[in-house]
């Protein structure tokens, strides 16, 4: 069976507040919107505990954020590692005679 394509985040908006005003059941949400039951529950679910959330003050960093900030930490940590070897690099090559810097 090929499953329909989803329906835009401004549509399920529609379709939950539309039940929780009263205006139509989950039954009939679910019929027009040509999805099953438990999906209108699971998009009323949603809604509610991100309301929930939002009124309570916890927003918190969504997991692609949590994704970005787990690789800002990693790409830190790699720069500061280069950084050392540089530095390293740097101070073992002093004694060493190189290039003429007046030779152009």
């Amino acid at each position: 069976m090929v499953r329909p394509p989803g329906l835009p985040p401004e549509e399920k908006v529609r379709i939950v507040l539309s039940i929780l005003a009263g205006e139509m059941t989950v039954a009939e949400a679910a019929r027009r919107a040509k999805v099953s039951e438990q999906s209108i529950g699971t998009w009323k679910r949603q809604f509610l505990e991100s309301g929930r959330a939002g009124l309570a003050g916890k927003s918190g960093p969504n997991a692609r954020e949590q994704q970005l900030e787990a690789q800002v930490a990693d790409l830190t940590q790699a720069l500061g590692e280069a950084a050392v070897e540089l530095r390293v690099w740097k101070k073992s090559a002093e004694g060493r005679p190189g290039p003429s810097r007046t030779s152009r």
